[in-house]
């Protein structure tokens, strides 16, 4: 047997057993073939004229935006994460934390069925991928390191959404 796939089983066993029931829960939505949802079809035309060149490559073409220059890293205000795409709400400010990765980071999605989650095998590792459940959006990554107790991390790209901040009236 080769070593290296042993050394990566193993690897994979260990996470398996650390990882919180929240986050395997979230593993096996993403096996899922059937997503039950139907996403909004847009022209890719029309989105290259709408959306920036970043955002067009992050969300169309499961791209990453470089860390550290996201528009919405360091936003502190209170409000609601929308998708750049469609305009589906996904995430809110109060679920948002500082993880110096690079990238906003979400404890949560804002109601379940926002997101659609499946196995990316890209870049020579298994992560869960993030996607619009409209439109199909690529959004980023969840992963099994976050703050407890379900230590869920939703590592997003901020060219993939827009942020509306609250008003007081």
């Amino acid at each position: 047997m080769n070593i290296l796939r042993l050394v990566a089983e193993e690897r994979e066993r260990k996470k398996q057993q650390s990882a919180s029931p929240e986050f395997r829960k979230l593993e096996e939505a993403a096996s899922g073939k059937d997503k039950g949802v139907c996403p909004i079809r847009m022209e890719k035309e029309r989105l290259r004229k709408s959306l920036t060149p970043v955002e067009y490559y992050v969300t169309q073409e499961r791209g990453t935006e470089r860390p550290f220059s996201g528009k919405h890293l360091r936003e502190k205000g209170d409000g609601l994460y929308t998708c750049v795409v469609c305009d589906n709400t996904l995430f809110r400010s109060d679920q948002k934390f500082d993880t110096m990765c690079g990238w906003p980071a979400f404890s949560d999605v804002i109601a379940q069925g926002k997101v659609t989650l499946s196995k990316d095998m890209s870049h020579g590792s298994q992560r869960i991928e993030v996607s619009c459940s409209q439109c199909n959006a690529h959004v980023g990554h969840v992963f099994d390191d976050g703050p407890k107790p379900a230590k869920i991390r939703y590592c997003v790209n901020s060219a993939s959404l827009d942020f509306k901040k609250h008003s007081t009236v």
